[in-house]
């Protein structure tokens, strides 16, 4: 499995030549793709991975995480996995978090999901697109909160790929699963925040 958790680790990283030899599932998310603070085992794309090979399945998994990452900054490390060499067949998107943390534009969001969804189209027509369902904190007003979460319905529908349900449901605003900060998961957080996706991700694959 392999991370990268910052624009000059991805510039530094080695390339091979040599095709991958597996298609890969590529999580492009922010702390909670990467899982921040917990041991990159303990991260839910290497849960997942862990599930995907227990099921005899033929992917890998690429974590695409990055601690703070608004859907902006996903969108411009989009282009660095879709080379040859990862053999990324699936996409997973969990950006947007940050976003609604910083109060950024809601109209910048949805641009930028699709963007991400059309450069991954315009790499492989035959992608495999999911986006996950997000909720946010009212730090920002009801209102803000309540076009927050429309916003990935609405772009699942537009561009047409299968929106996943929210990946913390029962795990958000629950100490016992949280860290200190009431918003990271714990690693037991994390390991039923990989239950949640993998329940709704395998059939699809």
């Amino acid at each position: 499995m392999s991370a990268c958790s910052d624009a000059g680790e991805e510039a530094n990283q080695p390339v091979s030549a040599a095709p991958p030899a597996k298609p890969a599932i590529l999580f492009l998310g922010d702390s909670l793709t990467a899982g921040y603070r917990l041991e990159l085992s303990q991260s839910p794309p290497a849960l997942i991975e862990q599930k995907i090979a227990a099921a005899g399945m033929n992917y890998s998994v690429i974590n695409g995480g990055r601690s703070g990452d608004t859907s902006a900054g996903g969108l411009s490390r989009l282009a660095w996995y879709l080379r040859p060499e990862t053999g990324v067949k699936v996409l997973v998107i969990g950006l947007g978090s940050n976003d609604a943390i910083r109060g950024l534009p809601l109209a910048d969001l949805e641009k930028n999901l699709r963007e991400i969804v059309r450069r991954a189209r315009a790499y492989d027509a035959e992608m495999k697109i999911f986006l996950f369902q997000m909720y946010t904190f009212p730090n920002m007003g009801p209102r803000y909160a309540g076009d927050y979460e429309k916003v990935f319905g609405a772009v699942a529908r537009a561009e047409r790929i299968t929106l996943l349900p929210f990946p913390l449901a029962g795990i958000a605003g629950k100490p016992a699963l949280n860290q200190a900060d009431g918003i990271h998961p714990t690693a037991e957080g994390a390991r039923l925040m990989a239950e949640n996706i993998w329940k709704a991700l395998q059939p699809a694959l």
